[in-house]
């Protein structure tokens, strides 16, 4: 599994010949403006929910790459009014798909289309893998919810939201981490504007004073699993 950081919460993942983007925002990103989204390859979308820095480049790159959008039901059923191919969820459902089995979880947010209209329940995603099993948590509060993941799923990574203001800040990621059980830590949802900006060396050292390893990678910088 492989996976890229194309700045804030977008994402794209890859399991073996399977291509995945995650709430691709890339082109209202200055921070992204290196990365050519026409270069992009999706056979999915994942969407967590419908804030326009999650859905931005959805539509363009779902119509050029015939990419299937999963997500919740408003967010599918949006999609599909504009001819692309979608497969709903609702919290608490999963399905098999050819990379592996995907389950809908909770996330406490708020979810609306940039027209204001309801966009759905915000939710993450936890993908397992023939080899590796990650969770994605979107955009979240801490929740005790999160302690239910591990029941079921032994996690090798979680992606988490780590910008405080809008979602989880470092606190609070960091104890998302042990409720998932899981001490190898993606940050995502940083940097992007003002209101989430962060002190990289501070997050990394929280994380390494709890045994803990938190990633920060540089847009379009990889790590594999």
């Amino acid at each position: 599994m492989k996976i890229t950081f194309y700045g804030h919460a977008s994402l794209g993942i890859k399991v073996n010949d399977v291509n995945i983007l995650v709430d691709p925002f890339i082109t209202g990103n200055p921070k992204a403006s290196h990365i050519n989204i026409n270069e992009l390859h999706a056979d999915y979308i994942l969407v967590t929910h419908a804030h326009q820095d999650h859905i931005l480049d959805v539509e363009s790159i779902a119509k050029r790459t015939g990419a299937i959008v999963i997500s919740n039901f408003e967010i599918v059923t949006h999609f599909e009014k504009l001819g692309i191919e979608g497969h709903p969820m609702n919290h608490g459902g999963q399905w098999d798909f050819e990379f592996g089995n995907v389950k809908y979880v909770n996330a406490i947010h708020t979810s609306s289309f940039p027209d204001g209209r309801y966009g759905g329940q915000p939710g993450g995603f936890v993908i397992e893998g023939e080899h590796k099993n990650i969770y994605i948590a979107g955009d979240t509060a801490l929740t005790f919810d999160m302690k239910l993941i591990p029941l079921q799923t032994k996690l090798d990574l979680a992606i988490l939201p780590i910008g405080d203001n809008f979602t989880m800040g470092i606190k609070d990621a960091m104890l998302a981490s042990d409720f998932v059980q899981c001490d190898k830590v993606l940050g995502c949802h940083f940097d992007t504007f003002g209101y989430i900006e962060i002190n990289h060396d501070e997050a990394k050292q929280t994380f390494f004073e709890k045994g803990k390893d938190l990633m920060l990678l540089e847009i379009g910088e990889s790590i594999e699993l």
